[in-house]
């Protein structure tokens, strides 16, 4: 049975992942600016692995994530294999074909007019879907890093929208047409994109609008974490500083960075994860982080010199060849290395000002809003099918 009509009211589904906070990230920074464009449209974030497997999410989300992190080699030898379509990459991705009775159950339960994946599982899922001709609802994937990897490109999907000409080039190169991409930057929420006062911001955290701050993030599980307290507990920093230790989800990490920190010469504030990043970016000097796609881009869009760190191999080592070719970044490769450029940052305050002017040029302002301006153009048609 088929059943062919137009939405009156646009529906748009939002397939994102929690295997780390930046799919998330973007998928709310989305719906943000689709709420405030498209107010007549009703938007609806959805977990992929959530919802697809149910029982087995936690567990295969720990396993991923320990993986990541125990095994990094094995994690990017794999991502290297399949990098471009092979096929040893069409094998790794027919794993997600389970779960389509699920994800058929949700199309025709919210009927939207537009699905929108910032998750590669979910981009792939909706292809398929499309494949079988099973749907024939508009798929617009959002690419969250600097990178060109096969697992974000399927064939039924009808539009890629990307952060830098870099990927777009990098995508028409693996034979996606240039009108399937659109170049919008990461998107970010719109508190990344406001100005904002500094010196009222230091006060409302208790910090001396005179000295240096430094923001330490090892994103959202905390990975960078471990013996980063020894480091910062040392002698590290040849002037006196002020440290922001943002630990995310590793409470674990937060408890080992208070206990060491609490004897610091050092002005410190250790959080875990918090919801006003974007006020502890903006009121930094520069930030030490893993070049996490969407925290690099938030940063970019304050205008935050970023001192990366222990990058993953896989998607983080893409992120950072493009962040360091765009001169917003430094890269210290060791604990050596990185206690190197702390210095130099801290005597060369003109390495600050060449970076921040790099992120200004830029141009990753409100971002998210262009992705409503790419969803706006779509023609908003539903068509049922019935399995």
């Amino acid at each position: 049975m088929v059943n062919t009509k137009t939405v009156s009211t646009e529906k748009i589904l939002i397939l994102s992942g929690n295997y780390g906070d930046g799919h998330q990230q973007v998928a709310h920074a989305i719906q943000e600016s689709v709420r405030l464009r498209l107010p007549e449209a009703e938007t609806l974030i959805v977990d992929f692995m959530e919802y697809i497997h149910p029982y087995f999410h936690s567990i295969g989300r720990n396993i991923f994530i320990g993986g990541v992190k125990n095994f990094p080699s094995v994690y990017g030898y794999i991502y290297r294999k399949t990098r471009v379509t092979n096929p040893f990459s069409i094998f790794i991705k027919s794993f997600n074909h389970s779960g389509i009775r699920r994800m058929m159950r949700l199309l025709q339960e919210f009927q939207p007019s537009i699905v929108i994946s910032t998750f590669p599982l979910a981009a792939g899922m909706i292809s398929k879907i499309k494949e079988l001709g099973l749907t024939n609802v508009a798929a617009v994937t959002v690419i969250t890093d600097h990178t060109n990897h096969s697992y974000w490109l399927h064939p039924f999907t009808d539009q890629y929208i990307v952060g830098s000409e870099f990927v777009r080039k990098s995508l028409h190169q693996l034979e996606v047409n240039d009108d399937q991409i659109t170049v919008t930057g990461i998107p970010v929420r719109p508190e990344f994109c406001r100005a904002y006062n500094r010196d009222i911001l230091r006060e409302k955290f208790n910090f001396d609008p005179d000295l240096p701050t430094i923001l330490i993030m090892g994103g959202g599980y905390g990975i960078m974490g471990e013996g980063m307290s020894e480091l910062l507990s040392s002698q590290i920093f040849s002037q006196p500083v002020q440290l922001i230790v943002v630990c995310g989800h590793n409470e674990k990490l937060r408890r080992e960075m208070e206990n060491h920190l609490n004897f610091s010469q050092q002005r410190v504030l250790v959080t875990g994860y918090v919801n006003y990043i974007h006020e502890l970016m903006a009121i930094s000097d520069f930030m030490i982080t893993k070049p996490g796609g969407v925290t690099t881009a938030e940063a970019i869009a304050l205008e935050l010199p970023m001192l990366l760190y222990k990058p993953l191999p896989g998607q983080e080592q893409d992120n950072t060849q493009f962040l360091l070719n765009s001169r917003v970044a430094l890269y210290a490769e060791d604990e050596a290395e990185l206690q190197f450029y702390i210095a130099q940052v801290l005597k060369n305050p003109k390495l600050l000002i060449q970076m921040k002017e790099s992120a200004r040029r830029m141009h990753s302002k409100w971002t998210a809003s262009k992705v409503v301006d790419v969803i706006s153009s779509v023609n908003f048609e539903w068509q049922e099918i019935y399995v």
